[in-house]
């Protein structure tokens, strides 16, 4: 099990992204051999929102997600009460922002790595939990 950030996903979905190839690549590789991607629920408004940003179409966003609820492997977690406060005292002693902080959290309760582009997640993160680049 690993956790997904938004960057890999974002990346994935729009074909010029510097990651795009990387994380489309990688993601393939993590489902063929049976990986559970997990992500928090968060994931889908920020998906949404930086795709029909970019394409300034918010029905390419739409689509987006409805690919990733598709995904049988792909499992969502609710940002609960619990997992809020959490990644609150994470955000507050880590100085992390507020989405980094959620999926750091996750990660956290989960005991997985988490999986991202983002080098000030990394940095900050890591002081708590595997914070990791995708590779192949």
């Amino acid at each position: 099990m690993i956790v997904v950030d938004a960057s890999i996903w974002v990346s994935r979905f729009i074909t010029r992204d510097v990651f795009h190839a990387s994380s489309e690549g990688w993601l393939m590789t993590q489902l063929s051999h049976g990986e559970w991607l997990v992500s928090p629920t968060l994931l889908l408004a920020e998906l949404s929102g930086a795709i029909s940003r970019r394409s300034g179409q918010a029905a390419d966003g739409e689509r987006a997600v409805q690919g990733m609820l598709r995904l049988p492997e792909l499992r969502f977690v609710s940002l609960n009460r619990e997992l809020a406060l959490e990644s609150a005292r994470l955000a507050a002693q880590l100085g992390m922002r507020s989405a980094d902080a959620v999926y750091a959290a996750l990660a956290y309760r989960l005991k997985a790595p988490l999986y991202t582009w983002d080098e000030e997640q990394i940095q900050k993160g890591g002081q708590l939990i595997t914070v990791k680049k995708p590779t192949l």
